[in-house]
């Protein structure tokens, strides 16, 4: 795709091809090296790995941009066999590195310096001007353990304001129809590849390609543009988490009348995927703690697939997301993302709601 920003989406959709074959060789593998963070949730080798790619790669091609990722190397540094393990999982890709499709790291000292790189790295203000990638090396850890949906995050940050996002989705088809889940698998193995620019709308592509083939992607039309009530259709996460209030969620769409729980998943990236590819068009969390914030590499870019095919996101508060604030999005409480044209009236049910329910401390 030409225009604004085609060097750094074509780097972008080169290290997340390779990215994704580190990934799925993890995912067949039954030791996926995982060990526990600490909140809890889990980080594989594939993580480390893919993580020092994602940096090492467009480090190399944007050497004075800033990096924000999930992980930092400290448990590698302190475990040497853990260490071993991820190194080699790069070392798989020489040969992608030799026909200048990724970059690598030099060493394990190198891995974990671009590790870090992300790990203790902050977005900039608006005022900065300043580039910062931002990275989530595996989003559904806890899916991709059990051999199912995840995604690999790609963003761009200008100032804050998400300018371009590639999102590689190894399990999920490039065709696919809804309603879909964490169970989802591509019977062809391809996968997809769902990326944006800002103003330019959002495409899908197949993730592996096909030899002697050309690769068509797809732009979807601004479905979310203008959508009534009645045709709203939902993306959640159901049973797999306890941060958000479940009966509120359900309270929420029976008052929209939607009557379905359409697609279902763990990884909050796969449902800015889902809502871009109009495999459904509403989506709203609210968290059980004001002081429960989200993070950035699990949203960062990803919305912006919603946003250019006609969507609105805020938090519950109907304030615009700020990831300028910092890892942590503190400025913000919960989401609620739906068509332009019925935001409005989507997030006076969440308030209403959340009156009726005896949880109007939930608001700001």
């Amino acid at each position: 795709m030409d225009g604004p920003y085609s060097h750094e989406l074509r780097v972008a959709i080169r290290a997340v091809q390779s990215a994704a074959k580190i990934s799925q060789s993890v995912l067949c593998a039954d030791d996926k090296g995982t060990v526990e963070k600490d909140d809890l949730s889990p980080v594989t080798i594939a993580d480390f790995a893919i993580q020092a790619l994602l940096t090492a790669t467009i480090h190399g091609a944007f050497p004075t941009d800033n990096f924000v990722g999930e992980e930092s190397a400290a448990d590698l540094r302190e475990n040497p066999v853990l260490l071993c393990r991820v190194w080699e999982l790069l070392l798989r890709l020489q040969d992608d590195e030799a026909n200048s499709l990724c970059e690598l790291p030099q060493s394990p000292e190198q891995m974990c310096e671009m590790i870090d790189r992300c790990g203790f790295g902050k977005p900039g203000g608006p005022e900065s001007g300043r580039r910062t990638w931002v990275f989530d090396p595996i989003d559904g850890t806890k899916t991709f353990v059990r051999r199912e949906a995840y995604a690999i995050n790609v963003a761009l940050l200008e100032g804050g304001k998400q300018v371009l996002s590639v999102v590689g989705c190894p399990t999920l088809p490039a065709d696919a129809n809804g309603p879909i889940d964490n169970s989802t698998v591509d019977p062809t193995g391809q996968g997809s590849i769902v990326f944006a620019v800002r103003g330019q709308g959002t495409h899908v592509r197949p993730l592996v390609e096909t030899p002697g083939e050309d690769v068509v992607a797809r732009k979807i039309e601004p479905h979310a543009a203008s959508v009534a009530l009645a045709d709203l259709r939902a993306v959640s996460c159901y049973s797999m988490l306890d941060s958000g209030v479940d009966d509120a969620h359900k309270a929420i769409m029976a008052r929209l009348g939607i009557t379905s729980k359409g697609c279902d998943f763990l990884a909050w990236v796969l449902r800015w995927v889902t809502l871009g590819l109009d495999l459904a068009n509403v989506t709203v969390w609210v968290y059980k703690k004001r002081e429960r914030v989200g993070k950035i590499w699990d949203h960062a870019g990803a919305m912006l697939l919603f946003e250019e095919v006609g969507g609105k996101i805020t938090d519950i508060d109907g304030k615009d997301i700020d990831l300028s604030v910092g890892r942590l999005m503190t400025d913000n409480h919960g989401f609620v993302a739906a068509p332009r044209s019925v935001h409005d009236q989507v997030l006076k049910t969440v308030h209403d709601v959340l009156h009726e329910q005896g949880k109007a401390n939930l608001l700001a």
